[in-house]
């Protein structure tokens, strides 16, 4: 049994609450929402003019590194549009019976999330284009000589895929989306504003200097902002008054072993194996994911984007390469000694 089928079939009070904590941290209008601003103002005015026109709003597609608020946008969305959302992932839909049946259970304007959109099945994918372009569905009745094509109208709604990849989506899939967007990292002046506003809905007092300190070392990522904010209330509650102070989160962080650029343990590794192990030569995802022991996609999707952006890796036709500034955070000598 998975953890999902254990969360419904034992049901477990602590996790509902914390379940419920992390979907009050979430904003819930595109002005509560901060950072991604090109994306805020473009949705704003895809929104307003779906509404002037009384029509869904089109297809979107967001892509980018987990955490960064690709389904807290699709539920503002659907607050915006004064809509109902349905959520599901690309994996729940195994069978194309099973997207016929969410589909024909949607109503006018609803909007249909689906989470990994990448990972939909070949055939469930097909019977989608006909729903994305036309809000209609063939379903084929029988099978063999008597068998027969039923096509079913639907409601006119919106699909919202998210995907951590978005050069795996088909070509056929993504061409069908009218808005696509790329959310990326964020800056630690819009992370400190999210932590400073999750520390009110958790009513916790925060000073300035705490909330850049959990910014600075949050990765760019809004999730992991506020789960460090949530770790760091529970040392202030413990070792101090309950109040965050800049000496309180650097001890709770320190313990944490997130150091002053946010990398943590597993960071560390893949920067060091790349170094001492490799020597700084061009190593593969493959070679690094086996020697590490992680999935490609974990190493691909949580930690390179970051490593990527603060200039400690660099991605080559040959492989990844680490770059001078993860030999002076790593206190690995001069780089140049290296055969790169």
């Amino acid at each position: 049994m998975n953890m999902e089928e254990n969360k419904l079939t034992s049901p477990n009070l602590e996790n509902a609450q914390e379940e419920n904590l992390e979907n009050s941290l979430r904003p819930q209008t595109l002005e509560e929402y901060i950072g991604q601003n090109k994306i805020k103002e473009n949705m704003k005015i895809y929104i307003e003019a779906a509404k002037k026109r009384g029509e869904p709003l089109d297809h979107c597609l967001f892509y980018g590194p987990p955490g960064l608020g690709k389904t807290t946008l699709s539920n503002i969305i659907s607050n915006e549009m004064k809509s109902n959302i349905k959520i599901t992932s690309g994996p729940a839909i195994t069978k194309p019976g099973e997207l016929a049946a969410i589909l024909t259970n949607l109503s006018e304007f609803d909007v249909l999330f689906i989470d990994e959109i990448h990972r939909l099945n070949k055939n469930v994918e097909e019977i989608l284009y006909p729903a994305l372009e036309d809000f209609t569905l063939d379903i084929i009745l029988g099978k063999g000589p008597s068998a027969r094509s039923i096509r079913i109208d639907l409601p006119k709604f919106t699909l919202i895929g998210a995907t951590t990849k978005a050069g795996s989506l088909t070509t056929p899939l993504r061409d069908r989306f009218g808005i696509i967007h790329k959310l990326e990292l964020y800056n630690t002046e819009d992370l400190k504003t999210i932590v400073k506003r999750s520390s009110k809905i958790l009513n916790v007092n925060i000073d300035e200097m705490a909330a850049m300190e959990i910014a600075r070392r949050s990765r760019g990522t809004p999730r992991i902002a506020n789960r460090l904010l949530k770790r760091v209330r529970d040392y202030a509650s413990v070792l101090g008054d309950g109040e965050i102070t800049l000496k309180i989160a650097k001890i709770a962080l320190n313990k944490l072993e997130i150091d002053e650029l946010g990398l943590d343990e597993t960071d560390r590794k893949i920067l060091d194996v790349m170094i001492t192990g490799y020597g700084g030569r061009p190593v593969g995802i493959e070679t690094l994911a086996t020697t590490l022991g992680e999935e490609i996609d974990t190493i691909e999707d949580v930690y390179e984007p970051y490593l990527v952006q603060i200039g400690f890796i660099a991605r080559t036709p040959r492989g990844r390469i680490p770059l001078p500034p993860a030999y002076k955070h790593l206190g690995k000598g001069d780089s140049s000694l290296f055969q790169i």
